[in-house]
C-alpha cells in the first residue's frame, strides 16, 4: 500500500527515468522510510527465459530514489548512487521485488551529516526476490545525499 502523502511522488518516481518505466518497474508500497518495488518478468526476459542481469541490477539501483523520497526532503537534498556490488544467486524466472528501509535513527544521522558537511553516504544491503520469496540476487550499495546549492 502506498500512503496517501506519497501517491504523487510515486507517479513522478515511476516516470522520471524512461528506461525504468519501460522495464515496468513500479512502486507497490511506500511509507515513511520504507519502499517495496516490483519488476515484472516481461519485458525483462533474456535469451534463456530468465530476467536479464542488467534489469536485476537496475531494480536494485532504482530503489535508492524512492527510499530517498520516503526518508528525506527532496526540495533540500538530492541522491546519487556511488557504488553497487551485485551477486546473482539464482535465475529469476518470475516477477521480482526488492525492499528498502531506513530506521529513523539512520535517517536522522544521515541528515545531520549532510547539514554539517554538505553530503553524506548511506549503505543498503538489498535482496531481490522472486514471487516464491527466494533471493535471486544480493546487492550492497552506497548512495550519497547532497544539499542542493
Amino acid at each position: 500500500m502506498i500512503e496517501k502523502k506519497y501517491q504523487e511522488h510515486v507517479k513522478m518516481l515511476e516516470t522520471i527515468v524512461k528506461i525504468t518505466e519501460k522495464m515496468g518497474i513500479r512502486i507497490v508500497e511506500m511509507r515513511d522510510r520504507y519502499v517495496k518495488v516490483f519488476m515484472p518478468l516481461e519485458p525483462n526476459i533474456n535469451h534463456i527465459g530468465t530476467i536479464y542481469a542488467g534489469s536485476l541490477f537496475s531494480v536494485g539501483e532504482y530503489i535508492g530514489g524512492p527510499i530517498f523520497v520516503a526518508s528525506f526532503d527532496y526540495t533540500k537534498f538530492y541522491p546519487i548512487v556511488k557504488a553497487i556490488n551485485i551477486q546473482y544467486r539464482r535465475p529469476a524466472t518470475t516477477d521480482v521485488t526488492v525492499e528498502a528501509m531506513l530506521s529513523e535513527v539512520e535517517a536522522d544521522a544521515i541528515q545531520r551529516e549532510v547539514e554539517a558537511k554538505g553530503k553524506a553516504d548511506w549503505k543498503m544491503d538489498l535482496e531481490v526476490k522472486n514471487q516464491a520469496g527466494e533471493v535471486c540476487c544480493l546487492l550492497q550499495g552506497v548512495w550519497q545525499m547532497r544539499k542542493w546549492r
